[in-house]
């Protein structure tokens, strides 16, 4: 669990996934600034994807999460077992959900190219940022089961504190198999970093 989003010492630090979250939109629109139309063409490491198509990927996590938030906001007050049973029910479409995902990055990127990218990755950051900061105490410590199969960054059950802090996680694992040059472009990577495995 990232020290940022553990609640057995004292609450939550908003502040540090606030600025994990600013850090990664800070990044990118670094990468888009630098990036000529050749290298965003380019292949990625490890992906089928461009980088173009990678660095839509990465901001597609920070959409996920501001349509997961409300989702865990609202599981995390029913039964466990009950919980249980639709996080089972949701990994059981593990094998559509990752072939929507890589055609979906494919496709985004017609309309949400490196030019209109950072915008939208602008608007959600700052919906994200500002809900998290009106979020209870309680509310961020609670937690759901989760859907281990979708993402090795997504644990047995999350609360929705550590919800908030993973999209910069999986932006750090991406950013790695970027092959965009990096030169000039700053980059420091966040605190919590598990074994590599997100395709």
């Amino acid at each position: 669990m990232d020290s940022a989003t553990s609640n057995l010492d004292g609450p939550v630090d908003r502040a540090g996934i606030a600025a994990e979250l600013e850090r990664a939109r800070a990044d990118l629109h670094a990468l888009l600034a630098t990036a000529s139309p050749a290298q965003l063409r380019a292949g990625s490491e490890g992906t089928r994807w461009t980088n173009e198509q990678l660095l839509f990927h990465m901001v597609f996590g920070f959409l996920v999460v501001r349509r997961l938030v409300p989702l865990v906001r609202f599981v995390s007050l029913l039964p466990e077992p009950v919980g249980r049973g639709f996080a089972h029910l949701l990994n059981a479409g593990q094998r559509p959900f990752h072939l929507i995902n890589y055609l979906g990055s494919c496709g985004a990127t017609l309309v949400f190219n490196h030019r209109r990218m950072g915008g939208l990755c602008d608007r959600t950051i700052a919906a994200l940022t500002l809900r998290l900061h009106t979020e209870h105490e309680r509310t961020l410590a609670r937690g759901m089961p989760f859907l281990t199969s979708w993402d090795p960054y997504f644990s047995d059950v999350m609360t929705l504190a550590e919800v908030y802090a993973y999209p910069v996680q999986h932006y750090d694992h991406h950013r790695g198999q970027l092959t965009l040059p990096i030169q000039g472009v700053r980059w420091t990577p966040g605190r919590v970093r598990r074994a590599p495995g997100h395709p």
